[in-house]
């Protein structure tokens, strides 16, 4: 099989599909659909019955051996040592200074743990992950036998049932697939019911038929996109850039709080920097949702500046158009903005929105005990 990094990229059969519209070149999700010729509609369908979406450009990579998960254990943010079978979790792979490289989703069952992350980083995580064996008994290969499909919406368990997959009752929980792959019930992008769904790559179109034929709609990676900006969910490589740490985009938090790095663990890279920040100081940054003006005449593009009164105070993350809230876009906002400035975010005029501000008041455990020891 052909290693992640020398794949040739080929379009999703998927893609084929009368009515898909194809992902522009500029978004990370080029091969697949964009949409299907009803952006709106299809992301309505995600948000109140079912909608089924191509996620298959996700690089995913298999590690086996009995040390799989305590190797892994040392080399990332999450505690997964004694991640029990048909658990999954998220993850982080950071840099010796605490900032983020690598996000996946990974999920142990029947003796592998399947990883799946960014198609960009899927060739740089699997070298890593090579390099960094050494004398465990573990072995990480290209896992892209299996394929990425989500299916969103309140609906999506009847479908599932309906073609004979199991459903998973928990966030996190994964089961296998009568013929190859598995189910993993995920708490995002969607506010009610999200499934991935790893199936065998060479029957993907097989599959994605036979979810529609069960009722589900067909939607393109807009859709996806717009229910993870609404939820404020970072996407790595979007939302985030060289600089960012965890604690800004949220992906602090233990297995069971939906976070990708756990606080109570063994060293690992970039371990300082997450205890130093968490423990005495506060994240530079904070990952917020933007309403956009919907009158301007062009939008801002990820990696824009955001200002307030011409000082740059943050980064534009995704853009997308949102069924219901119009134009919205994640952004990097340094932390000491209010939530009521008045920002402008490339072009035109936007706005925070208060329920994705959590105010910063905590005082850390650290800070805490330095004070009382300087007696205040």
């Amino acid at each position: 099989m052909a290693a992640v990094s020398d794949r040739p990229f080929e379009p999703s059969p998927v893609l084929g599909r009368p009515g898909a519209v194809a992902s522009p070149a500029e978004l990370p999700d080029l091969g697949t659909a964009w949409h299907y010729g009803d952006p709106f509609g299809e992301q309505r369908a995600a948000a109140t019955s079912v909608a089924v979406i191509d996620r298959s450009t996700r690089a995913v990579i298999a590690v086996t051996g009995e040390e799989r998960l305590t190797w892994l254990h040392t080399i990332s943010s999450q505690h997964i040592a004694s991640l029990p079978d048909g658990r999954s979790a998220e993850n982080l792979s950071l840099d010796v200074n605490g900032r983020v490289e690598d996000h996946l989703v990974l999920t142990d069952l029947d003796g592998t743990t399947w990883i799946d992350t960014e198609a960009a980083r899927g060739p740089a995580l699997l070298g890593f992950l090579t390099k960094m064996v050494f004398w465990s008994k573990a072995e990480p290969r290209d896992g892209g036998e299996l394929a990425v499909l989500s299916l969103i919406g309140p609906q999506a368990p009847s479908v599932l049932r309906a073609v004979g997959a199991p459903v998973p009752e928990l966030p996190y929980d994964a089961a296998a697939l009568p013929d190859g792959g598995f189910v993993r019930r995920m708490p995002w992008p969607s506010r009610t019911d999200s499934f991935d769904v790893l199936v065998p790559r060479d029957r993907l179109e097989e599959w994605w038929a036979t979810f529609v034929v069960a009722g589900a709609r067909e939607a393109g990676s807009w859709a996806y996109e717009a229910l993870r900006v609404e939820t404020v969910r970072p996407r790595l490589g979007l939302d985030t850039d060289e600089r960012t740490i965890p604690h800004e985009v949220g992906w602090i938090g233990g297995v069971t709080e939906f976070g990708a790095v756990h606080l109570d663990k063994g060293c690992y890279r970039g371990q300082e920097t997450v205890a130093r920040v968490h423990n005495l100081g506060k994240p530079p940054r904070r990952l917020v949702l933007l309403h956009l003006d919907g009158s301007a005449d062009s939008r801002p593009e990820t990696g824009d500046d955001v200002t307030a009164e011409g000082r740059t105070v943050g980064r534009v993350g995704t853009v997308v158009d949102h069924f219901e809230l119009g134009p919205i876009a994640l952004a990097l906002i340094k932390r000491a903005v209010p939530v009521d400035t008045a920002l402008t975010a490339g072009p035109c005029a936007a706005s925070i929105d208060p329920d994705s501000y959590a105010p910063d008041t905590a005082i850390q455990a650290g800070r805490a005990a330095v004070d009382r020891l300087r007696g205040r």
